[in-house]
């Protein structure tokens, strides 16, 4: 009874001590996990636990569990923070080329592998019981990446949002493939029998868990958003609807648990953090950082114990496992060949450099091992087939954790990838250069404090921060601009936020403003910053009363009587980008300040000035424009903006009270939730109502 718990206190402490002492190393925390595990399982095997041990039990649970307990236990927390995690806008930018890994890529590698291990079935004796069936089998399952696997690896690596963002993608949506894939052929072994209609049934798998995503993401949001401020009411309900969702897909409806938590995820991430109270979205990010945490630990133990403790082989089975092994990796290298030509027009399209890391990241774990350990346990499939099929995707498994996880990082830096720009290394520097400058100012004023004078100020002196060496290479104007260009986008979704949290915008107002900055993000800084045409659109008249030969006069006072909703809404987003401009001439301001610009950096600073002026006089011409045609709708716009100010600063308020122990937590609830409230009555139609 106590042989899981012991497991799991044994694994975290374990995983504490890991994360601790790898922190310095190149070596990734998930290999040094699963190295633990396969340690502790040989350990295990080798007999030198004691029998009746706690830990010994602990030992045998683990490495006998249940396949379908991992799926359940596991992957509902992993891949729902993943999908949680994933930026929508690149997400699908990025689904296009994640589609073409995941669907025709599965296929096309799934047939490779199978021809691989026929042809290993015709001169290696042990294998002479393999035929297609088990050969395709073994290429749908050992085909898929590990999403637990790559998602983790790509946390610690810290690569591009755009790559990691495709790789997160196509590992998660494989595996609607892959499972369909390999019941096309497990299922003849089994009571549910073969899969009749392999392309209806994929389509099913995948649409179906996208559907079931979605209505159970609407109906956690309904839920979550009827109990704002309550953060432990909010998270539990998302973790039980991430479990609930993946239960009903995998056991009852037949569709892709995956698939159907990626859409769940996506919905609680687009449409939910606007619609969820800022303290409560930070107490989200580091309850699911904790959860992911511990899932990682766990899971990755979990499998070097049980590949340590299952697993039979040979001498020959060894040598059959390097063989697979080079020929798996040069399936999928011939597999992204082929789709490299589309690949690269589709979307961000795909370097070079990054299609050669897409080759050698395609790591398996958990989900593959899971699958294995079904087919060891069917038994109408030939013990030596079912012994083998174990064997070699724990092999794989732990080659692509050991070596593929190991290197990548290197091969990362070898090509570049990792490499920071001269124009950003020089904005680095003029930051640091400012911080230290300001740093000094401060000494010298403490040193003028009589009340500091008895202070050692040497070694005070040894705490102050240090500027690097000057970068040598020469910044081009343009590249300088560019990054300044990423580094206002940055700062301009910051600000978004900020201003959303105080109640300036509206949530509607936040999904389009944020918007923008990502299709200008997309561009690497090389467009300008004032190409927001379509968000500074004034909405355009009903068809109905386009053709009508009418003054403008008559048609602005309909407009404002009847449409003002649509009015509050253009001056809402105009109010967003004047504040977020403004923003970004202060940190123009702060970068001109530095002397180590050139003549051609100040011109270029310049440039980037008369853009965000632009976007300034756009957005006031709107604002104007609204105050002069429209007054209905302009005074409700800004007794809006005042109401949603009031109620803002009332609730910070009373967060600083309960902060400064004024008030006690049970009162504070009562006052949250009625602020919250008055908060809902703000949309312009209850405001006329009132």
């Amino acid at each position: 009874m106590l042989a899981p718990l012991v497991f799991v206190i044994v694994s975290l402490v374990a995983g504490a001590i890991l994360k601790y002492a790898l922190k310095r190393t190149v070596l990734p925390y998930t290999v040094g996990l699963f190295a633990f595990g396969l340690v502790v399982g040989l350990c295990d095997r080798a007999g030198l636990f004691a029998g009746d041990s706690f830990f010994k039990a602990s030992i045998d649970f683990a490495g006998h569990i249940d396949p379908d307990l991992i799926l359940y236990l596991f992957l509902p927390v992993l891949i729902f923070d993943a999908a949680y995690e994933l930026d929508a806008h690149i997400f699908r930018k990025t689904l296009t080329n994640a589609t073409l890994l995941s669907v025709p890529g599965m296929v096309v590698a799934m047939f490779l592998t199978g021809l691989l291990m026929m042809g290993i079935h015709l001169f290696a004796p042990g294998y002479a019981q393999w035929n297609w069936s088990h050969a395709l089998m073994f290429g749908a399952l050992i085909s898929a990446t590990d999403p637990v696997a790559v998602v983790a690896l790509l946390k610690e690596l810290g690569v591009s949002k755009r790559f990691s963002t495709l790789v997160d993608a196509e590992s998660m949506l494989n595996d609607g493939t892959g499972i369909v894939l390999f019941m096309l052929f497990f299922g003849a072994y089994t009571a549910s029998g073969a899969v009749e209609a392999p392309v209806t049934d994929f389509v099913y798998v995948v649409l179906g868990g996208v559907l079931l995503g979605v209505i159970f993401g609407w109906l956690c949001l309904w839920f979550i958003t009827r109990s704002r401020t309550d953060a432990i009411v909010q998270n539990s309900a998302i973790l039980v609807s991430a479990y609930v969702t993946f239960f009903l897909a995998q056991s009852y409806l037949d569709v892709s648990g995956v698939i159907a938590l990626v859409g769940y995820g996506l919905v609680i991430a687009y449409y939910g953090r606007p619609r969820i109270a800022p303290e409560v979205n930070r107490f989200m990010q580091e309850f699911w950082e904790l959860a992911t945490y511990a899932a990682n630990t766990l899971i990755f133990i979990l499998v070097g114990v049980v590949i340590a403790v299952q697993v039979q082989a040979t001498w020959t089975d060894f040598a059959i496992l390097l063989l697979v092994y080079v020929g798996v990796n040069l399936v999928r290298m011939a597999m992204i060949a082929l789709f490299y030509p589309v690949m690269k027009r589709s979307g961000y399209g795909l370097s070079k450099r990054e299609a050669v890391i897409l080759c050698w990241g395609g790591l398996r774990g958990a989900l593959g091992l899971t699958l294995a350990l079904m087919v060891s346990y069917t038994l109408p499939i030939p013990e030596p087939v079912r012994r083998q099929v174990l064997f070699l995707t724990a092999g794989i498994v732990a080659l692509t954790l050991t070596v593929n996880a190991t290197t990548i990082g290197w091969l990362l830096r070898k090509l570049g990838l990792t490499r920071v720009s001269s124009a950003k290394t020089f904005l680095n520097y003029t930051v640091q250069r400012q911080l230290c400058e300001t740093t000094t100012r401060y000494y010298d004023e403490l040193r003028e404090n009589e009340a500091l004078q008895a202070a050692d100020w040497a070694k005070v002196a040894a705490f102050m921060p240090t500027l690097d060496d000057i970068p040598v290479p020469a910044v081009a104007g343009q590249d300088l601009a560019a990054n300044v260009r990423l580094r206002i986008l940055d700062k301009e979704r910051t600000r978004y936020w900020q201003l959303y949290e105080k109640g300036i915008i509206s949530s509607e107002s936040l999904r389009r403003l944020l918007a923008t900055v990502e299709e200008l993000y997309d561009a690497d800084g090389k467009r300008p910053l004032c190409e927001r045409a379509r968000l500074l659109e004034f909405p355009s008249l009903p068809f109905y009363l386009r053709w009508r030969k009418r003054s403008p006069a008559v048609l602005y006072r309909w407009v404002d009587r009847n449409q003002s909703t649509l009015i509050v809404r253009a001056y809402d987003v105009a109010r967003g980008l004047i504040h977020s401009q403004r923003t970004s001439l202060t940190l123009l301001d702060e970068l001109e300040n530095s002397d180590t610009l050139s003549p051609d950096d100040r011109r270029a600073l310049e440039g980037l000035r008369g853009e965000v002026q632009r976007n300034i006089d756009d957005s006031q011409a709107i604002m104007d424009l609204i105050a002069e045609h429209f007054p209905s709708s302009y005074r409700l716009a800004i007794t809006q903006k005042t109401i949603r100010m009031l109620i803002s600063e009332e609730k910070a308020e009373v967060l600083r009270m309960l902060h400064e122990g004024l008030v006690v937590p049970d009162d504070v609830q009562g006052m949250l939730d009625d602020i919250d409230r008055r908060y809902r009555m703000t949309t312009p139609d209850r405001i006329l109502r009132s």
